[in-house]
């Protein structure tokens, strides 16, 4: 959840910096930094949500992580700017809403 909620971070502060400063695209906008970013993010849902999907019998969690990994992956194949923006912010809120049931599922 803290790297979903990074990533959001991550997404709107860019865009607001080269919109309202006109710098920090050079490295916030980086294409590299969203390759690694994705790259974590599927790394960390297939152990994090994998695991709670096997333990706990639930695939709900793990169909919700992966739509969500699609549109992040998706945002990659955009041009950067809001539709980039947009379906990043969609992607880690369901990566995150899929952290959410994960955890339910364990009580």
């Amino acid at each position: 959840m803290l790297l979903s909620g990074l990533c959001a971070l991550h997404c709107v502060s860019g865009v607001v910096l080269v919109l309202l400063l006109g710098v920090g695209g050079g490295i916030l906008l980086d294409p590299m930094i969203h390759r690694v970013g994705l790259a974590l993010a599927t790394l960390l849902v297939a152990v994090a949500i994998g695991l709670g999907a096997l333990r706990h019998r639930r695939a709900a969690p793990f169909v919700i992580a992966m739509t969500g990994l699609s549109f992040m992956g998706g945002a990659l194949a955009v041009p950067h700017g809001l539709h980039e923006a947009v379906l990043t912010i969609i992607g880690v809120g369901l990566v995150a809403l899929a952290h959410i049931f994960n955890l339910r599922g364990a009580r």
